[in-house]
């Protein structure tokens, strides 16, 4: 599958604007650890759509999120091991599956937070466009901001990758300036 295949695939499976902007702000960063790890094209690729088709069974299928998606959709459409495994690395409490390959401990390292930048950034008259790590680590501890964001799975993610959370907040947001979110 290639990139418009999955496009195409997110666009059938997901309506929801918020949650399509979620899935490829995801994609970005992972394409952008990607690049920053120095993988091969076809390896970078594969971490971007492990990235945007982490969530694609999340809208229709909630409880069954991300089972549904790897079962029942992925699978099927020929998606590969490595990006099904992320994706059930991704939700370790429901899948069962820990993050244990590069790929999937970057994935579940870049889920939480990338949703937590966006909703940082859209508190920001600016956005993202000078945003610092220093103000989301800021907001990270205001726990009734972005309630719903687990900030355990923040905090495991930056020591599976190990890196620091502010060069993680650093580089996400740089990613995401770059693609122009």
């Amino acid at each position: 599958m290639n990139k418009e295949d999955s496009l195409q695939l997110l666009h059938e499976y997901i309506q929801n604007d918020a949650l399509i902007k979620h899935c490829q702000m995801v994609a970005t960063a992972m394409e952008g650890y990607a690049k920053k790890l120095g993988l091969p094209d076809e390896e970078i690729i594969t971490w971007w759509t492990a990235g945007l088709l982490h969530d694609l069974d999340w809208e229709k299928y909630p409880d069954e999120h991300p089972n549904y998606a790897v079962n029942n959709i992925l699978l099927q459409k020929g998606y590969s091991e490595m990006i099904l495994n992320a994706i059930k690395a991704h939700a370790p409490d429901r899948t069962g599956k820990n993050p244990e390959s590069e790929i999937e401990k970057y994935l579940f390292a870049c889920d939480e937070l990338s949703g937590f930048i966006n909703a940082a950034s859209l508190v920001r008259p600016s956005g993202l466009a000078d945003m610092e790590a220093k103000s989301v680590v800021k907001r990270l501890k205001d726990k009734r901001f972005a309630a719903n964001v687990n900030r355990e799975d923040i905090y495991k993610g930056v020591e599976l990758i190990g890196l620091p959370l502010n060069d993680h907040i650093s580089n996400l947001i740089s990613f995401f300036k770059e693609a122009g979110y």
